[in-house]
């Protein structure tokens, strides 16, 4: 069975939002309000914009801050917005953080060092800079994705980090390993948040403890996902499977989120936006590939109306 999650943590189905960009490859705040609203309608838990699906390596400081304040803002409290902070400058990654407490953020995501190998001793440097530069009662979330930023996190680095800052709470964790996913668990004697970013193992990491997900692929179908979490917390895995296969199937389509233009051209085909422009040197779909993800999503759509 799931664990009971504790007030301030991310869980159930959190949303890594994708970025919202103009015809001209500027950030579309008045798009990203209407998603934030979209998302929290359609009955998401939290909110995570920033972050890998929200392109972070292509903005600007000033840019993350603006997309920040406006998915604060627009969430009104409604849900927990965790602004992912992590960038390439440890300077920015802390202006960052700390403009994230200015604005009423309910927390913050960091991704390791990216790009270049740094050593557990870096690693556990640069967390303890960010950790002591806010609060020490604003929560953080550790974020590894290996497979991208170049550096893992092991169980034992995380113990580490955890052990010696009270507000790092958890980890979002993007690598199918469950292996590692259960060491994660072990973090606090067993207190520490692991919320899993497969989505196509959604359920079960469910299953075996972690208190959610934190999904790209529903930052345009959040049904499929929000159905998952509410079966597993009914006890009900039969409907629990149906959900999640759907899920599958959907996150298959729109490429499991790591190309974005899917993502943007996904919004489109819902009605969610009107655009769906990208930040070079990312493009946009082509009109082959929009009308053959259009067919592919049209095949989908009926399936949202089962019960």
């Amino acid at each position: 069975m799931m664990r009971k999650t504790a007030t301030g943590k991310l869980f159930g189905v959190t949303t890594a939002m994708v970025t919202l960009f103009d015809d001209h490859g500027a950030p579309d705040v008045a798009a990203i309000r209407r998603h934030t609203s979209f998302l929290i309608d359609k009955g998401v838990d939290c909110l995570y914009p920033l972050g890998t699906t929200g392109e972070m390596v292509r903005l600007s400081e000033s840019e993350r801050a603006s997309i920040a304040a406006a998915v604060v803002d627009e969430a009104a409290g409604r849900v927990p917005v965790f602004v992912h902070v992590g960038a390439m400058r440890q300077a920015e990654t802390i202006a960052l953080a700390r403009h994230a407490v200015s604005i009423g953020a309910d927390g913050i995501g960091v991704v390791s060092p990216v790009y270049y190998r740094a050593t557990d001793r870096e690693v556990e440097h640069y967390y303890r800079a960010v950790a002591e530069a806010i609060p020490p009662d604003f929560p953080i979330y550790l974020y590894n994705i290996p497979q991208l930023a170049a550096n893992d996190l092991s169980s034992g680095l995380v113990a580490r980090i955890a052990a010696g800052h009270e507000n790092v709470i958890g980890i979002k964790y993007s690598y199918p390993d469950f292996v590692r996913t259960a060491e994660y668990l072990d973090v606090r004697d067993g207190t520490f948040s692991v919320m899993h970013g497969t989505d196509a193992l959604f359920i079960a990491a469910l299953a075996l403890g972690c208190d959610g997900t934190i999904s790209g692929v529903s930052s345009v179908y959040p049904e499929p996902f929000v159905r998952v979490y509410a079966a597993v917390r009914s006890d009900d895995w039969t409907s629990a499977r149906k959900w999640q296969r759907i899920a599958r199937r959907i996150g298959t389509i729109l490429q499991n989120g790591a190309n974005m233009a899917y993502l943007k051209a996904g919004l489109s085909f819902r009605g969610v936006v009107d655009r769906t422009g990208m930040r070079a040197p990312a493009l946009p779909l082509t009109d082959a590939e929009t009308a053959d993800l259009g067919q592919e999503l049209a095949r989908i759509e009926p399936l949202l109306d089962e019960r």
